[in-house]
This record gives structure tokens, C-alpha cells and sequence, in this order.
């Protein structure tokens, strides 16, 4: 099993949804988002999704790209992922890299698989990359042992969500609501129906992202969905903070907040039962099984 799997199990167990939580890379620097990072994960972070800075955000909101953009500035590079990923994961946390598909397609997909799982990265979440023109990714993934993690929206399709989720590994991704990222004061009413419709397509777990700022709404969601993924907000967390190390603290005790509401909302009835059977769906590795042939983009 892979350890974005073992983690849901984990939290399934414990009958309650894994948190999991976003930061991008080189913000406030490359050392300061290790520490923000680490931090999350001392604090109650199930899985942790670090994000490879890129010029053109398409999903992003004000926030992340605020913190991008100064990560760029400040000379955020490819191999400083590689670096995260490696420092992160060493807390004993599965981590994600969150990026738009151009650079690892610059980078090389199968170089980008192979030096992110010699850093001990689990996967990746690829927000452009439709399953249609992922042929090299799943087969570098499969190849790597690394979990693609695909998205979901409520205006997707039952034939689309169907299709996604056959070829995601690890978790699916349900962004919950139409739009770029932030935080909101309310979860979108849409987010449990997006939920219950992706189950009917996979027995893999369920994650919903895109708006969740506290541990009240981290409650909420966790009532229904088996993951809860939290970016702006922490984010945010660093922005806000005077200098450095504050940012840091600030991070952790959000963390701290936002495990206590996974915890205090619990899981859905059947939630641990559907997790434990998509985990002995997959192959002994934990992975998918890659699909033959492959695309281009």
C-alpha cells in the first residue's frame, strides 16, 4: 500500500477523515516552508501537499499566487521541490506535489518520477493534466511507485467523474466548488453531492478541497468526505506573520485546530469500510494498475 493509502487507513480507523494540508515551495523560503511544513505535520497533518511554484496559476486565488509569485522571486527552483519533498517527507508524512503539468513535461516526466520518489515523494496532484493526455505520467507513476491524483468538479459528468477516478490513485480529489482557490466563509453546499456521486464511481477515498479555513468548517467537511485538504488558509498563516518564525507557529497551532475539527466531525457511517475495500482493490503494491500505450501532449 502506498503511503497517501496508508494514511487514509489510518484515519479510517479512527474513524475520522484525514487532513490534509498545502504549502507552496520557497515561501517564505525554501527553508522557512520546510519549517512551515514540519510543523504541520508535528501538529496533526495526515498527508502534506507542497506546490511547485508556476508563473501562470490557472486555479489558484489571490493568496497562493501572492506567495508564489515571491517564491519566484526569490529563486524557487524544480530541484528545491525535490528538496522539500525529501526534508518533509523525512517527519514521516506522505508528500504530494501539488503542479501544473509544463514543468515536469520541461523537466522530463519519467526524471521528474524518478528523483521525487528517491526523495521519498508519494505522488502527485496534477490540476491541468487530463487522464486523456496522462499517458506518460501514469506510466512513469506506475513505473515509480508514486500515486497520480486526479480532480474532480461539481460540473463534472458522471462519465467524467467515472473516467477520473479509473485512473487516479491514492485519493481523488473533489474540488468543491466552481472557481479559483481561498478561503469562504461557508462550505459550499455542493462539496457532500460531489462526494457521494465520485463513490458511486470508486472505492477509493475522497477528498475535498478548495475553501476550508478553521476547524469548525474542517468539521463539516469531515462529516462526509474522507480527507479534507486545507492551502489558502495556511498560506495565509505566512503571509500575516510578522517574520519567519511566526509564520511557522502560526501554522502549526491552525494545524492543530484543523485536526481537531477532522476529529470532532468524525467520518460518515461505512466511510472506513469503503476506504479498507479500495485499499485491497489495488495490485499488492498499492498502485494502480497503468494503463498500456501512452499520450501525448
Amino acid at each position: 500500500m502506498s503511503g497517501v493509502g496508508g494514511a487514509f487507513e489510518t484515519a479510517a480507523a479512527q474513524r475520522r477523515a484525514a487532513l490534509i494540508g498545502y504549502l507552496p515551495v520557497g515561501f517564505p523560503s525554501v527553508k522557512g516552508a520546510i519549517g512551515a511544513a514540519t510543523a504541520m505535520a508535528q501538529a496533526g497533518a495526515d498527508i502534506i501537499e507542497i506546490g511547485l511554484p508556476y508563473t501562470d496559476p490557472l486555479i489558484d486565488g489571490p493568496v497562493i499566487q501572492e506567495a508564489v509569485h515571491r517564491a519566484l522571486v526569490g529563486g524557487t527552483r524544480v530541484a528545491d521541490v525535490v528538496t522539500t519533498a525529501a526534508a518533509v517527507s523525512a517527519a514521516g508524512v506522505p508528500v504530494l506535489v501539488m503542479t501544473y503539468w509544463n514543468p515536469v513535461d520541461s523537466y522530463g516526466v519519467d526524471a521528474f518520477a524518478r528523483d521525487l520518489a528517491a526523495a521519498g515523494g508519494a505522488g502527485m496532484i496534477t490540476p491541468d493534466l487530463t487522464p486523456e493526455e496522462a499517458g506518460p505520467w501514469l506510466e512513469a507513476a506506475g513505473r515509480w511507485g508514486l500515486d497520480p491524483v486526479f480532480l474532480v468538479a461539481p460540473s463534472s459528468t458522471d462519465e467524467r467523474i467515472a473516467k477520473v477516478a479509473s485512473v487516479c490513485g491514492g485519493f481523488v480529489y473533489a474540488a468543491s466548488v466552481m472557481g479559483v482557490t481561498g478561503t469562504r466563509d461557508a462550505v459550499s453546499d455542493a462539496a457532500a453531492a460531489l462526494v457521494a456521486r465520485v463513490r458511486e464511481h470508486t472505492r477509493l477515498p475522497v477528498a475535498v478541497g478548495l475553501g476550508v479555513r478553521d476547524g469548525a468548517q474542517a468539521a463539516r467537511v469531515a462529516q462526509f468526505a474522507d480527507g479534507v485538504i486545507v492551502g489558502s488558509a495556511f498560506v495565509q498563516c505566512l503571509l500575516d506573520a510578522p517574520d519567519e518564525q511566526a509564520g511557522i507557529a502560526g501554522v502549526g497551532r491552525l494545524t492543530a485546530e484543523l485536526a481537531g475539527g477532522v476529529r470532532a466531525g468524525g467520518m460518515r457511517v461505512g466511510g472506513a469500510a469503503d476506504i479498507a475495500a479500495g485499499a485491497a482493490a489495488k495490485t499488492p503494491t498499492g498502485q494502480y494498475n497503468a494503463p498500456s500505450g501512452s499520450h501525448t501532449r
